[in-house]
């Protein structure tokens, strides 16, 4: 169980600084019904699906009979627009991204953000850089719940306890231990908490695949 199949990555706040794309997107939404978001929901929505996001929204701007639906439309087509102007990467992403290539390692992104704003996405990160790609709206369960990561896994042939999932929410890092993944966590927007089984760095900067290897290897071992 030492040998590393795959790596399979997240990509907001992970590879790329969209969170803070998502957070312009939301506090717009928020006022657009006369209300303003608070930080507390809005750490509450990092790494959820739409409709969670959307929930969390209403119910903190004391709403909670808005249509979620109507709310998700507009700020898909809002999050749109700025995702296409171009997003950052995050230090150490892009690298660690092509070192897995350069290894000749299969690679995946699993995000629970839907097919239409991953494809915009996908322009700055490079859809050749992925053999697979699985939305938050291409899976029944999304994140927490291992389903994205176990169809990643699986469309790559891979087995999820061989596989490197690279997270920085706490929904992501349960989904990619609940898959059974080596889970290395790059805190972005929120706080994590130290987790057994879970590998937590400050930047992936300080990540490579040898390093990987070393750490599946490592659990493997115990």
């Amino acid at each position: 169980m030492s040998e590393l199949e795959a790596v399979l990555f997240d990509m907001d706040g992970t590879l790329v600084d969209s969170e803070k794309v998502w957070d312009v997107g939301l506090r717009e939404l928020a006022r657009r019904f006369g209300g303003e978001l608070s930080q507390a929901a809005r750490t509450r929505m990092v790494g959820t699906s739409m409709a969670e996001s959307m929930e969390i929204l209403h119910a903190d701007i004391s709403q909670p009979w808005l249509n979620p639906e109507e709310s998700v439309t507009w700020l898909e087509n809002r999050v749109y627009e700025l995702f296409a102007a171009g997003l950052i990467w995050r230090p150490g992403a892009r690298e660690l991204l092509d070192a897995v290539r350069a290894a000749g390692l299969p690679a995946a992104l699993v995000t629970a953000t839907r097919r239409r704003l991953v494809d915009v996405a996908l322009g700055t990160i490079g859809a050749h850089n992925f053999d697979v790609v699985v939305c938050g709206d291409e899976v029944g369960n999304s994140k927490p719940h291992p389903e994205p990561y176990l169809t990643a896994a699986s469309k790559l042939g891979a087995d999820p306890r061989r596989c490197a999932a690279i997270e920085d929410s706490p929904t992501g890092v349960a989904s990619a231990l609940a898959a059974g993944c080596l889970v290395v966590a790059v805190p972005c927007e929120v706080a994590l908490v130290p987790t057994d089984g879970v590998v937590q760095i400050d930047s992936l900067t300080m990540m490579d695949v040898a390093t990987l290897r070393r750490h599946l290897a490592g659990r493997a071992a115990a």
